[in-house]
């Protein structure tokens, strides 16, 4: 059963000579139990660049998958110190992303939880930086309201 929850996305991203670059959304969203695990997903909107597209983080034990549909059509698999490639689809064309998974911890039960993944990506075969999300998600009451 979905239950609606409020999601805080802070990210992380690090690019050498660089100051790190920060952001956070907060959003409302949904967290559904499935077999094997979790998903967590929320509309993308105008704020983030991608609005048209519902990102869902797929989170099982040892993996979590990160896919956007719509106007941003991606995945990307999480699994700490294994690398995996994929295609990023954007309105501009199609860019292949690697990603090295450095860190992935996930506690996530019906009461929301959190979910931190630190990863490098390369794009193009060329990496891009580091990066971090630190994802907490609260249950929310029938009034909407964080309980």
């Amino acid at each position: 059963m979905k239950q609606n929850v409020m999601i805080s996305v802070r990210g992380e991203q690090y690019y050498e000579g660089v100051d790190p670059n920060k952001t956070e959304l907060l959003t409302e969203g949904y967290l559904e139990q499935v077999e094997g695990g979790w998903h967590l997903g929320y509309e993308e909107s105008e704020l983030t660049g991608m609005e048209g597209t519902t990102t869902i983080f797929e989170i099982g034990e040892e993996e979590v998958v990160l896919r956007r549909i719509g106007t941003v059509q991606s995945e990307m698999h999480f699994q700490t110190g294994e690398i995996s490639t994929s295609a990023y689809e954007t309105p501009y064309g199609t860019l292949t992303v690697e990603v090295g998974t450095s860190f992935l911890r996930a506690e996530i039960d019906e009461n929301g939880g959190e979910l931190e993944i630190r990863y490098t990506i390369a794009v193009e075969h060329q990496v891009t930086g580091e990066n971090k999300f630190l994802i907490q998600v609260k249950q929310l009451d029938l009034g909407g309201a964080e309980r």
